[in-house]
């Protein structure tokens, strides 16, 4: 895990503040790595989007630490059509933070850049499918 933290480490903008997407598939990638940046003195903020609005405890749908003006990366650990983390950006948005760039472990779909683009977001993965020796899904 912390290898894998390494690399988002590595492939996020410098000025990013906050990590975090939609529960569950973001928050290990999420969570780990705002942890090893801390090894190395940068702070991350980390949080989840909840799929759902929570009516109790501090409800909403953000857990964890996410402020309005925040530089955010959105992640996830698997995209095919690239849905879940445009949802997490929308919320992201309303909040009031910043997405700078949406981040998928693995694209095994090959159409998330495209959807991102349409909302003005930028996607990168680590790894394709065809990276991992797949034909993408759907193709």
């Amino acid at each position: 895990m912390a290898d894998v933290a390494s690399l988002v480490l590595d492939a996020i903008p410098s000025d990013a503040t906050a990590i975090g997407g939609l529960t569950m598939g973001a928050d290990g990638l999420s969570f780990i790595t705002a942890g090893v940046a801390t090894t190395r003195g940068r702070v991350l903020r980390a949080f989840s989007v909840r799929k759902e609005v929570k009516d109790h405890g501090a409800g909403g749908r953000i857990a964890g630490t996410l402020e309005a003006g925040d530089l955010v990366v959105i992640t996830e650990d698997t995209v095919t059509r690239g849905k879940s983390p445009l949802e997490a950006a929308r919320v992201v948005r309303e909040l009031g933070a910043d997405v700078v760039l949406i981040l998928a472990l693995v694209d095994r779909g090959g159409t998330a850049a495209a959807m991102a683009a349409k909302e003005g977001l930028r996607f990168e993965a680590l790894f394709s499918a065809p990276d991992l020796g797949f034909p993408y899904e759907g193709a």
